[in-house]
Formats: C-alpha cells, sequence, structure tokens
C-alpha cells in the first residue's frame, strides 16, 4: 500500500487527578508535576490509498509545538508515496528514514516524530493482514495487568497515602509514585503494608552521592525499583554506584534511541530498561531494544506516560513479555476520556480488532484540538 495523506493533530485535554491545584495553572515540563492541570499529546493519522488509516503518537508535552513542525515540514513529506505491505518494508523504510533524519539527533523532536509514524505503519499493516498488533508480534496472550502511574502530590504523606489507598482498593498490587522524599514513600508503603509493590520515579534529580545517600534511607521501605535517580540520567558510573545501596534501578525512557539503551545494558549499571514507543523509534525500535536486551541480565519493563496510540501500541508489546509484566498507565481521570481504553482496570483485554485497536472519540478530537496540519499527496504539498 502507498501513504496518500498524514494529519499531524495536537491535543491538550484536561483532567482531574485528585490533588489541590498548586499556585497557577501553568503548565510544566514535567507531566508528573501538580502544575499541570491538562495534558497535551500529539497524534498523527497516516491514510493509504486502500483506504485505511493508521494512528500513532508522538513523545512531547510542552515540546509538542517543536516536534509538530518537524512532522509538519520534514518527517511527514519523507513518507509520502512510500510503499509498504509487510514487517520487512517497514523495518526497511524506518531504517531508511532514522539514516536520513540522523543528523537531527537520536533523541528528541525528530526522534518523536518519526515514533509516531512507526507506530502508525504498524498499525496500517494490522488492518490490511486483519491481525491485532499482539498477534502479528507472536505474543500469545491478549490480557495484560495494569499499574497506575500517580502523578505529584508534591512529597505530601497525606495526599501520597490518600491517592495510594484509592488505587489499592480498586484492585492494583503495583503502584508507581513520582516523589523524592522518604517520608512520602513511607507513606505509600505504610498504606498498603506487604500486599502491594511500590515503585518511585524521582525524575533524575541527584548527584551520585546524594542519590546514594537517598538510597541508603530508603532501603527499608521494600521498593520494587528505584527510577533515574540521577543526573545526567546516562551517567552510567553513578547508576551503578547508587546501584550499591541494594535497590533496582530502572533507567531508559530517556535513551538517545535503541544505541544508548544497549549501552545502558551492557553497562550493567541497571536492573530493569524502560524503552518508550513514542521517544525511541516506535514498535520497530522496541522490538530492537527486546531482542538486544536476551544478551543482558536486565528485565524489559516499558515507559509509557501516554494516553493515545502509544499508550494502546505499548499495551499490545507487553504482551510479548512475560505475565509478571505489567502496563504502566497515568493515572488521570479524563474529562472527557479520548478513548475506551482509558477507563482503567486493574487489567486491560487487549482489542481483536486490527492493528492497535486505537479509535479516538472524534467529537473530543475536534473539541480538544489546539493544532492541526495535513501533508498530503492532493498537491504534493503539506498545508494547514
Amino acid at each position: 500500500m502507498k501513504i496518500e495523506k498524514i494529519e499531524i493533530i495536537r491535543l491538550a485535554i484536561p483532567f482531574d487527578s485528585g490533588r489541590e491545584k498548586s499556585g497557577s495553572e501553568q503548565q510544566d515540563y514535567n507531566a508528573a508535576s501538580s502544575r499541570v492541570t491538562k495534558m497535551e499529546t500529539l497524534l498523527v493519522a497516516v491514510y493509504s490509498d486502500t483506504g485505511l488509516c493508521g494512528w500513532g503518537e508522538a513523545f512531547g508535552h510542552l515540546i509538542n509545538p517543536v516536534t509538530f513542525t518537524a512532522l509538519e515540514s520534514a518527517v511527514a513529506p519523507f513518507f509520502l508515496n512510500r510503499r509498504f505491505d509487510s514487517v520487512t518494508e517497514i523495518e526497511a523504510l524506518m531504517k531508511e528514514a532514522e539514516q536520513a533524519f540522523h543528523g537531527f539527533g537520536r533523541t528528541g523532536p525528530v526522534r518523536y516524530a518519526l515514533s509516531a509514524i512507526d507506530i502508525a505503519l504498524w498499525d496500517l499493516l494490522g488492518k490490511q493482514v486483519q491481525k491485532p498488533l499482539w498477534e502479528m508480534l507472536g505474543a500469545v496472550r491478549n490480557r495484560v495487568g495494569l499499574y497506575p502511574s500517580l502523578v505529584s502530590y508534591d512529597n505530601q504523606p497525606e495526599a501520597v497515602a490518600r491517592q495510594v489507598s484509592q488505587v489499592f482498593e480498586r484492585g492494583y498490587r503495583e503502584i508507581k509514585l513520582h516523589e523524592t522524599t522518604r517520608e512520602a514513600v513511607a507513606a505509600a508503603r505504610e498504606t498498603v503494608g506487604n500486599q502491594a509493590e511500590i515503585m518511585v520515579d524521582v525524575n533524575c534529580p541527584w548527584s551520585a552521592e546524594e542519590a546514594l545517600r537517598q538510597a541508603e534511607s530508603w532501603a527499608g521501605l521494600n521498593l520494587k525499583w528505584l527510577e533515574e535517580p540521577v543526573w545526567p540520567p546516562e551517567d552510567t558510573n553513578a547508576l551503578a554506584y547508587v546501584r550499591t545501596a541494594g535497590i533496582p534501578l530502572s533507567a531508559g525512557e530517556n535513551a538517545a534511541g535503541d544505541g544508548d539503551l544497549v549501552h545502558l545494558m551492557a553497562s550493567g549499571a541497571v536492573d530493569i530498561i524502560q524503552p518508550s514507543v513514542s521517544k525511541m523509534g516506535g514498535i520497530t525500535a522496541m522490538l530492537r531494544v527486546l531482542e538486544q536486551a536476551k544478551r543482558y541480565p536486565v528485565t524489559v519493563i516499558p515507559h509509557c506516560f501516554y494516553y493515545g496510540a502509544g499508550m494502546m501500541a505499548t499495551a499490545q508489546f507487553v504482551a510479548l513479555l512475560p505475565e509478571t509484566t505489567r502496563l504502566e498507565v497515568p493515572w488521570l481521570q479524563w474529562t472527557p476520556p479520548l478513548h475506551p481504553f482509558l477507563n482503567f482496570q486493574p487489567e486491560m483485554m487487549l482489542p481483536d480488532a486490527p492493528g492497535i485497536g486505537f479509535t479516538p472519540d472524534v467529537q473530543v478530537l475536534a473539541d480538544y484540538r489546539i493544532d492541526f496540519a495535513v501533508c498530503s499527496n492532493a498537491k504534493g504539498e503539506h498545508h494547514v
């Protein structure tokens, strides 16, 4: 099939997270921040000459305007008129694109744009062959467990305990926090006792020395993992130093492509790697990482703080992994939800529909769209 048109859709949908407003309602570069009151996403809809449409999602949040421009001006036009009809041809096309755009970095807005297109191509192929992505990938299960990824509650122990109690009562037995003090994390542990796993993503705040000190003070909290404790996040020597505290470490969502993830795995500095489908190159790159991970003593648990096509693509990928591996979902109550799978339950039954199973609500797309562009074969140019 041939790619004839690519739509680029930037959305911002309000949500509730059960926390008090923190100062002004300005947005923040960290999506887990208490200042965030709505969450952006950047979707692509790729149309083929067969009449099918494939959906993809790029990482970005507040950098979405830059990724939008990268898509509109360079990445989407690159894919117009391209043909593919198999996994091998998707892999070849994405390799050509990665080589063409490599001068713009192995991470950042161009890479995010390529990730969105790759997801959409897999969605298109699934629809053409009439198979869901999990089946195309060779998975044997169509159910995946979920774990809620809570936003930050500004290290307030009472607020953390309240939110953890709510998700625990709903049946979740793995819960991720975005807090940075022992008091806040201890409140979560005290709430669930030893009946649930607690993970903590601290978002790269500390030097190696400070991170080790923090990790040692958290040793008795029995964390499943501590995520990205050091700045800069690619400092594998610092990660290895912090790992001596005995808490399993995770990292990888900020890796510069799958090559950087291989370096991270080879360093022996982490226990868990977290490739991120809408950041690092889509499904094609995720599969390369999974294959490389077989060579190292690491566990693959994807990062997923997405709520569109990226979330659904990650869910299908998780079906390839051991049954104990759960899908991360942003624990937010969308007003309104973009698609039905945002009504989270402890377990998700993957759709039998062909492709990634993402069907956005057209009214939500219309009501919350903040930017839109089309790259089309009709005139051989892109237009807004």
